[in-house]
């Protein structure tokens, strides 16, 4: 069934002749009218331009050009990314009608190496949320349970690929919008350190000054993930903090070591989360196959700054992100995005950007002291492990409508997604982090993140795939 191969045998076949780029168009266009309304996961569906595109690509594999994605169909998170002459929602009601006015960096990128864009998937407004959810076409859901909520905010993009309705897609990861929807659709991505993946913000090249959100890729498989990073990744005239590209992620994977070569180090809370006993069994069984396989597993401690000086830190840096990114529409587009159209964006958004606003400049660059010491406390780990291994999410997906949780395990919350999330503490260190499927809890996905040192990507692609090398997994409709 093609519609679940991986991104890396679809290339090989269009390359081949085995497949034909337009066929694929069309069976993807297809499946995605059959099923978008179990998941919601599309905003748009992108098909006269993608088969398009498919003549192009099945043009150039005939006149032999080596194109990595050849015909590959990919889903782009309808946010930062773009795609000249297709809408870009944002996933605001009041962009319900915008059209992006040109093809962003990574976009462009995945297209040069082949691939093809079938449509763009849903997300929270602004991405502000952990959940895919917003006032212009509602909730995404897991394939898994409808009931439940695909995670956030790059929801759609998880649910699409975990149901087939892509091979491959585009995610942003301000604290943990890649590992949380991933972890809740039971597929894999990776949060690369920052630079790594150019941002390409035109309007403004410098937000990430104090970067805490960066861009990355969504798959089912680690070779086909690793395959995309090679073709975003890499140095942009456009973003000033890119960095250049490092060796070949994909060839990486192919490289993997085995499973009884890994030594990881293994925190069920990272010394600061309340987890539920379902998910770290799930991890543990996870760990403890690879333990069976030769690998060698660690329990450690972290020596962290404390939950309180943390939350606080990451409160600053995630409310300036959106305040920012709310000026960034203002500048580009020339409307007063909140004056003018609160009435259609949701009050926690509005929330979040007020806090913003009114953020103290010494207490902003203060709150790097506390980022400094919880990177040295990652970093020691890292230094002396292929991975530092805990969970994603603190307990299974949640409902499309349950509130945060404010108890687990027996433990008093904050009742924010702070509480919810093990992802964010990644964001301020600037870590990579791969999400992997560890299992499931009640046949709910559970994931588990896989932490490298920073810029590391290649070995930790390596490592994450040996790990994927000993579990097996499946989705629903597979």
């Amino acid at each position: 069934m093609v519609y679940f191969d991986s991104a890396v045998g679809i290339a090989e076949r269009v390359r081949s002749g085995e497949l034909d780029p337009v066929d694929l168009v069309d069976d993807f266009v297809g499946r995605i009218g059959d099923r978008n309304d179990v998941t919601n996961a599309y905003v748009t569906v992108t098909e006269d331009d993608a088969r398009e595109r498919a003549r192009e690509v099945r043009k150039a594999v005939e006149d032999g050009e080596d194109l990595p994605l050849a015909g590959v169909p990919i889903a782009v998170k309808d946010l930062s990314e773009t795609k000249e002459g297709v809408r870009n929602t944002m996933g605001m009601k009041p962009f319900e009608d915008n059209v992006a006015d040109e093809t962003s960096v990574t976009v462009r990128r995945l297209e040069e190496a082949g691939a093809v864009v079938v449509g763009t998937t849903n997300t929270p407004e602004l991405g502000h949320r952990v959940r895919t959810d917003n006032m212009l076409i509602g909730p995404t859901a897991t394939p898994f349970d409808t009931n439940r909520n695909a995670g956030g905010s790059s929801g759609g993009s998880a649910a699409a690929l975990a149901d087939g309705l892509c091979a491959l897609a585009t995610g942003s990861d301000v604290g943990g919008s890649l590992r949380n929807p991933a972890s809740c659709c039971g597929v894999v991505s990776v949060k690369p350190s920052h630079g790594v993946v150019p941002r390409g913000n035109a309007v403004n090249g410098f937000r990430g000054h104090t970067p805490v959100g960066v861009l990355g890729p969504m798959a089912r498989d680690v070779e086909s993930l690793a395959l995309m990073l090679d073709a975003v990744a890499g140095k942009d005239s456009v973003d000033p903090f890119s960095v250049p590209k490092t060796e070949g992620y994909a060839a990486a994977v192919r490289d993997a070591p085995d499973a009884s070569d890994l030594r990881l180090a293994y925190s069920p809370d990272l010394d600061l989360f309340a987890v539920a006993p379902e998910v770290r069994e799930a991890v543990e069984s996870t760990l403890s196959t690879l333990e069976d396989a030769g690998a060698t597993v660690d329990d450690v401690s972290l020596d962290t700054p404390g939950f309180g000086d943390l939350t606080y830190a990451y409160s600053l840096m995630a409310t300036t992100f959106f305040a920012t990114s709310v000026a960034e529409i203002d500048e580009k587009y020339g409307v007063d995005l909140i004056d003018d159209h609160g009435d259609e964006l949701p009050q926690k958004l509005k929330t979040l950007v007020s806090m913003g606003r009114s953020n103290d400049l010494g207490e902003y660059t203060k709150a790097d002291f506390v980022r400094t010491d919880l990177f040295r406390s990652v970093e020691e780990v890292v230094s002396r492990y292929d991975a530092l291994v805990c969970p994603t999410l603190a307990t299974p997906p949640l409902t499309h409508d349950e509130p945060m949780p404010t108890e687990i395990d027996g433990e008093s919350t904050n009742g924010l997604p702070t509480s919810w999330m093990l992802s964010w503490i990644f964001n301020l260190t600037g870590h990579p982090v791969v999400n992997l499927p560890a299992g499931t809890a009640d046949g709910l996905p559970v994931g588990a993140q896989f932490v490298g040192a920073t810029y590391d990507e290649p070995d930790l692609l390596g490592v994450a795939r040996a790990v994927e090398k000993e579990i097996t997994w499946g989705y629903p409709d597979e």
